[in-house]
């Protein structure tokens, strides 16, 4: 049989009312519960749950890094197969033409810039987009064709 001394101590009411209510709720006595917690404080099983939480939100924060990487190559490859196909099929302008084109150009930036803007004060992505049409799109139709 195990000697137990006793140990007069204060509470804040608050943290008593926790003790008991976790005491109803486990069918336990609240001085067996206050026993182990004392005893998990001082067996530093504190400092190993923390690092185990702090493991778990880096390896979450290390899957979103790879989605974000991801996201990022998708973009970079949308990117450079615009531009490939702009410049190869976009002829020069000759000399006259190049003033009315520069302000149609402006003219058209302004609008995309405002479409943009608008997209991402709504909260669409394209990425998204193009992850719900592929997802949509599965075993549908043969994939598109750029060349």
């Amino acid at each position: 049989m195990t000697t137990r001394t006793r140990m007069n101590v204060y509470f804040d009411p608050e943290l008593l009312k926790q003790v008991e209510a976790l005491s109803l709720r486990r069918q336990v006595s609240k001085s067996a519960i206050i026993e182990a917690a004392v005893a998990s404080f001082l067996s530093g099983d504190t400092s190993d749950r923390l690092e185990a939480a702090m493991s778990r939100r880096l390896d979450k924060i290390g899957r979103q890094l790879g989605t974000l990487d991801e996201d990022l190559a998708v973009l970079g490859e949308t990117v450079s197969l615009f531009v490939n196909i702009w410049l190869a099929s976009t002829p020069p302008l000759p000399e006259g033409a190049q003033a009315s084109a520069r302000a149609k150009g402006a003219e058209r930036f302004e609008r995309f810039m405002q479409t943009l803007g608008r997209r991402l004060a709504s909260g669409d992505r394209f990425l998204k987009e193009l992850s719900r049409d592929i997802d949509s799109a599965e075993g549908n139709a043969a994939p598109a064709r750029y060349d």
